[in-house]
């Protein structure tokens, strides 16, 4: 039924291409309709790949390289903005030039729009009938490019999931995750509220001052590359209570509460506080101004960090197998008052979608390597990163003799052990270094491959859970009531507030909005560093007043404004689809 949808929205989307002549505008140049990919590709070609969520820089390396080489005798060469630094300068520059890339991965809503307006992403229906893979997430495309007069963009997560069910898995998207062995050392101190982890971090810090590579260890390290409409670090814990952002926004996922990210009684200000209060403190590492991720990264897996925002930062980097032998670890405290934000499965995709630059050298092969994203193999590959799926069948994973997926002993060395050299007929090279640069989930890990009946994520395989049964997350389960996953203590205690599924994508700003808001968030995002740094209370408030006076005096009620009815029509969209698929 749904290939059936998926040929009828081809074949009208064909039409009324057809219909336009070989118009460039709005949809780049006029393509050659295919039925059915090519096998392979005699020549090979390097491919610009623009991706707004990638945090590498250069030609893709390693195993993943190799897939992609051996299937499209492709190379990829990511060019990241997040790496680039200067916030949109170089998504502007390569914009103002008339091209962003042959692949790009951007956000839909105001982005997309802005590309499809400006030529700049391709209408791919003549190859949307060849995307096999996609057939089964046709309802996703065909909502996404529902307004555009084509194909052009194709979501990112999607899944099978009910709108209102957790997309993450065993673990929640945000939470406090802190170095359990050291909270076991203090005897499980209860914490009542954000505010009470401080003393309980300081404690930490006491007992373990000092990594093994000799590092001073802080309880709170920061990073700046991901900072947009305000400090990204800052906005965290706001979701240990429920919150997400939209523009200046914070809005609970059931509706009930929005913020002003600069109301002084708000959480955004709260965590600010929290921060400089940690500061004071000696909690907060001083280079948080200067380092990038992949330093902060590092810092992780040398165990000079003590608390984490997401388990695919912390656990990912100090989780090793022998750490967690050792009872060491990163696991998730109760806060006696969260109520942890969940990102309900998105019924129509995610955020950021994939589009063919409407300049590429060879777009049918985009089309073709877009599609592989979305079939099992390119699922398992493309979502290998930060606790994802599980890799390439045959390299970290294969089918036992029982029938069952189960990590090889690759695998094991990849995910449970900090690292494994992967041999040459892969690619070689380390599998962290191999892994896609794109950074950007296809689907679900969650979500089940039809080969196997188990999902693509390996944490949730039985065979991996027998495997990492051990010190740590035995005595975390013992001391959190036998809860077998962060996400099933959550939900039993319930602590957990999905957001559902919507796939809602807010508006552009009309030019105006967009001129206030960049020049607001900036102030926004240099106060708020300011603050965290202040050298006294005074200082603190004083740079607050100056924060609001100086916000305010550049617009931001108008853009609040805007911002403030977006999340309330992100709330109707997310009680629309609830009923649509209560049914």
């Amino acid at each position: 039924m749904k290939l059936t949808k998926k040929v009828a929205l081809a074949a009208a989307v064909i039409l009324a291409a057809s219909s336009l002549a070989s118009c460039t505008g709005g949809g780049g140049e006029k393509t050659t309709a295919s039925e059915e990919f090519p096998s392979s590709w005699d020549e090979e070609i390097t491919v610009d790949v623009f991706d707004g969520l990638a945090n590498y820089m250069g030609v893709q390396q390693g195993w993943f390289a190799d897939i992609v080489k051996k299937k499209f005798n492709m190379k990829l060469n990511i060019i990241a903005p997040n790496v680039a630094g200067g916030g949109d300068t170089l998504y502007n520059t390569r914009v103002s030039a008339g091209e962003l890339g042959d692949l790009i991965v951007t956000d839909k809503g105001e982005k997309l729009d802005e590309l499809i307006a400006g030529g700049l992403v391709l209408d791919a229906a003549d190859y949307y009938p060849a995307m096999d893979s996609l057939a089964s997430f046709d309802k996703a495309v065909e909502r996404l490019n529902e307004d555009s007069g084509g194909i052009y963009g194709f979501p990112t997560s999607v899944s099978s999931l009910q709108p209102t069910e957790p997309s993450e898995g065993l673990n929640p998207t945000f939470g406090p995750f802190v170095r359990w062995d050291l909270y076991k050392e203090l005897g499980y101190p209860e914490i009542g509220t954000l505010e009470d982890l401080l003393p309980v971090l300081a404690d930490m810090q006491e007992l373990n001052p000092t990594a093994d590579n000799g590092q001073p260890v802080y309880a709170f390290s920061l990073f700046k590359d991901w900072d947009g409409n305000m400090m990204v670090t800052a906005k965290q814990p706001a979701c240990f209570y429920g919150y997400d952002e939209i523009g200046f926004v914070l809005a609970k996922a059931d509706g009930s509460d929005y913020q002003s990210i600069l109301d002084p009684d708000g959480e955004y200000i709260r965590n600010l506080r929290l921060y400089y209060e940690a500061n004071q403190l000696g909690l907060v590492d001083p280079e948080s101004t200067t380092q990038n991720y992949d330093t902060l990264f590092s810092k992780f897996q040398n165990g000079q960090v003590l608390f984490s925002w997401w388990p695919w930062l912390g656990q990912s980097a100090y989780n090793t197998e022998q750490n967690m032998a050792d009872g060491k670890g990163f696991e998730m405290v109760p806060l006696a008052d969260q109520s942890i934000f969940s990102y309900g499965a998105e019924a129509y995709g995610g955020k950021q979608v994939f589009a063919i630059g409407s300049k590429a050298e060879d777009p049918e092969r985009m089309a073709a390597f877009i599609d592989w994203l979305y079939s099992p193999e390119g699922a398992y590959a493309n979502s290998s990163q930060t606790m994802g799926s599980a890799g390439p069948e045959g390299l970290t994973w294969e089918v036992n003799d029982a029938g069952e997926p189960e990590l090889t002993d690759l695998g094991k060395e990849a995910f449970l052990e900090g690292g494994a050299t992967v041999p040459e007929e892969w690619g070689g090279g380390a599998y962290a270094d191999g892994v896609s640069a794109l950074n950007t989930t296809s689907v679900l890990p969650i979500d089940v491959d039809p080969a196997t009946g188990f999902p693509y994520s390996y944490t949730f395989w039985p065979t991996y859970q027998a495997t990492v049964a051990n010190t740590l997350t035995e005595d975390w389960s013992a001391n959190m009531g036998d809860a077998t996953s962060t996400m099933g203590y959550l939900e039993d205690n319930e602590q957990l507030l999905v957001a559902p599924g919507a796939s809602y994508t807010a508006p552009a700003d009309d030019s105006e909005t967009e001129t206030l808001r960049n020049q607001v968030k900036d102030i926004i995002k240099q106060y708020s560093w300011q603050m965290v740094f202040a050298e006294s209370d005074s200082q603190f408030e004083s740079l607050l007043d100056e924060l609001i006076e100086t916000a305010n005096g550049l617009g931001f009620d108008k853009v609040l404004d805007v911002d403030m009815a977006n999340a309330k029509e992100q709330n109707d969209a997310r009680v629309a689809v609830t009923e649509e698929f209560a049914g």
